[in-house]
């Protein structure tokens, strides 16, 4: 079964709808063992596809038929590395990020923000301005299992690199299986809602995104809500600075503030940002938000009618639900990187961040679609999605050893503004939109407020 097909039957919609989505029969661009171009390709046929039920839904039309530009999809998922700052391009991983190995194996560690850096070299008793040498040698003598332990327990990121039949066999993988690629939950009965008109290009217009999300995944789904009309503004803490060439890639339509929600004044402005917000996006851990009173539960309590898009690295269930992840570790922990190094016991990696940006247009289907179901029936809704979970749905689509992939050489679709070079949207439909809103702007630089809604 396709990711397509896969995420549409988990949404409970019409199979034979899918009949609208066309393919053009041009592969994805995108070269490796495992077809990558072909699984964010119908991560973004989802979600375009229930951007355009909802445009029917809200304008009264036919619905618009699906069909994608293999360009512009390969361009959108490998965006870090075309993305350029005044001509410059910029470095995706930090020194002590990337693969090690070890004793018994390899390991491979995410140090990309300051605090997990520190994290790593305080687990492993190294000094703060140790280089990838001397980090290289210390790993050399150490069992991987150890280090991955040593550095979770400091609050950092690493994990044993496994095969693909070490993780069908782990406890997490188990507690995944019994769950669909998107997953989406009633929180509770509400009136239908009523939603202004709109136009085809536009059917989030008048509905306000809080988006609570970081790195890739999360800004991802914001910015594709935004694409389709949605008023979304990103929160963050003063305390945890994003990395700015990242925000700028994954911002345009978006609008960015901060908030410290442990200062209360700060807090008052959250609280009443929430009271007129439709949509919350998280992607943070599990549970780590609920002592602001946001878990879904609690927010489909005192916002009734809310639509809650969650996203996390392994899920909600199993033995690694609480602990922090990334694509890159994700990859690694689940086989994707030895099948990625073509059987050599080397490991590598996918061609483009695929399960981020599948998981973001994937929670972005599944958050379009439950603004449908709260037209038609109601409800608040809670939508799931999971790098993990996507990860064994990548390695169910392995081709055998030496088919043949796609050539990975194109030109890139891209646009630039005031210096930044950055890639155009990937999602359409006819008469939906063909570019995005605004363009990125810098972290921070918002007031936190709403803009007025379309009368």
């Amino acid at each position: 079964m396709s990711l397509l097909d896969a995420a549409w039957q988990s949404l409970g919609e019409d199979a034979a709808a899918l009949a609208l989505v066309r393919d053009n029969g041009t592969a994805v661009p995108l070269a490796g063992a495992l077809p990558s171009g072909r699984f964010v390709h119908d991560a973004i046929a989802a979600a375009s596809f229930s951007a355009s039920l909802l445009a029917a839904r809200r304008v009264g039309c036919a619905v618009p038929s699906v069909e994608l530009n293999p360009l512009k999809v390969a361009t959108a998922v490998t965006s870090d590395k075309h993305f350029r700052l005044n001509g410059e391009p910029m470095a995706a991983w930090a020194e002590l990020s990337g693969f090690w190995p070890c004793s018994d194996g390899w390991v491979r560690t995410h140090a990309n923000y300051p605090h997990h850096r520190a994290a790593l070299l305080r687990a492993l008793e190294l000094a703060e301005e140790t280089g990838a040498d001397e980090f290289m040698l210390a790993l050399h003598s150490m069992r991987a299992a150890d280090v991955e332990d040593k550095v979770v327990a400091a609050g950092g990121v690493a994990t044993v690199v496994r095969t693909a039949e070490e993780w069908s066999e782990h406890p997490q993988a188990r507690a995944l299986a019994e769950l669909s690629v998107i997953e989406l939950t009633s929180l509770g009965d509400t009136e239908p809602a009523q939603l202004t008109e709109t136009t085809v290009d536009a059917p989030l217009a008048g509905l306000r995104v809080l988006d609570l999300t970081r790195v890739i995944a999360g800004p991802v789904a914001g910015r594709t809500l935004a694409l389709w009309g949605a008023d979304v503004l990103r929160i963050d803490s003063p305390q945890h600075p994003e990395i700015p060439w990242q925000h700028l890639d994954t911002g345009a339509g978006k609008r960015s503030a901060l908030l410290d929600l442990e200062v209360d004044a700060d807090r008052a402005t959250f609280e009443k940002l929430l009271e007129t917000a439709d949509v919350v996006l998280t992607a943070y851990r599990p549970g780590s938000l609920d002592k602001f009173g946001l878990s879904p539960a609690a927010l489909a309590e005192r916002r009734p009618g809310i639509i809650v898009g969650r996203l996390s690295a392994w899920g909600t269930v199993g033995p690694l639900a609480e602990r922090r992840g990334f694509d890159s570790i994700v990859q690694a922990a689940t086989g994707i990187a030895l099948v990625e190094g073509e059987g050599k016991g080397t490991p590598g990696a996918l061609p483009a961040q695929a399960l981020d940006h599948a998981a973001g247009y994937l929670l972005a289907a599944g958050i379009t679609t439950a603004v449908r179901r709260r037209i038609d029936a109601g409800h608040s809704w809670l939508v799931e999605v999971s790098l993990a979970r996507l990860a064994t749905e990548l390695l169910q689509q392995r081709r055998p050893r030496h088919a043949p992939t796609a050539s990975a050489g194109f030109t890139p679709t891209v646009t630039i503004h005031d210096g930044v070079t950055s890639a155009v949207p990937a999602p359409a439909y006819a008469g939906g939109p063909g570019r995005f809103s605004a363009p990125a702007v810098e972290w921070g630089s918002s007031e936190a407020a709403w803009l007025s809604r379309p009368s």
